[in-house]
């Protein structure tokens, strides 16, 4: 994977206010160096952390953005990290959630091997059969996936008609999102 490091990007998305789980997740714990570490590790030359609800001092080896308009939902997020992505002369994005804190760099390094192998492009990593995070994308996609975005889904509607290739990863991680403190229990 390393000879494909200099033309992956990964981004965490990490801007939102984390309402149900009553403060912003990029300040949770260690989630946000773990996040980073993953796709750092994974295969991505460079990260890109996208904040918005909460502001951080600047994450050393890391670019960091600011999505203004995070209120909108993950959306915003996805934007502000293709766009740096491109700025960044990327031909893949890796996008990353703040909140699968048991997702590894195993998981980065399968699911970006899947999209750049496919001729698609596109690959998503699953676990037991559910569709989870990373996402990698090849940037011939990002100009029609732009335009689907909006409000929190991301992504998601894109990917359900974009032929994305399914890399199951649930014998590496749970993949579960950490939605509420209650979670963290489980």
């Amino acid at each position: 994977m390393a000879d494909m490091s200099d033309r992956v990007i990964g981004v965490v998305l990490a801007a939102g206010a984390g309402r149900r789980f009553g403060r912003p997740k990029a300040g949770v714990r260690d989630w946000l160096p773990t996040a980073i570490d993953a796709l750092r590790d994974g295969g991505c030359g460079q990260v890109v952390v996208v904040l918005g609800a909460l502001r951080l001092d600047p994450i050393p080896g890391v670019t960091t953005v600011i999505a203004e308009d995070w209120a909108e939902g993950m959306s915003a997020s996805v934007r502000v990290g293709i766009s740096r992505a491109a700025e960044m002369d990327a031909d893949y994005l890796a996008l990353h959630v703040v909140d699968t804190p048991d997702v590894g760099a195993n998981v980065v390094t399968r699911v970006i091997a899947r999209a750049c192998e496919d001729p698609a492009g596109i690959a998503r990593a699953s676990f037991g059969g559910r569709p989870g995070h990373p996402v990698v994308i090849a940037r011939r996609h990002w100009a029609e996936l732009l335009p689907t975005l909006s409000g929190d889904r991301g992504a998601a509607g894109y990917l359900r008609t974009a032929g994305v290739r399914m890399v199951e990863c649930g014998d590496l991680a749970g993949g579960r999102d950490i939605d509420r403190p209650a979670d963290l229990d489980r």
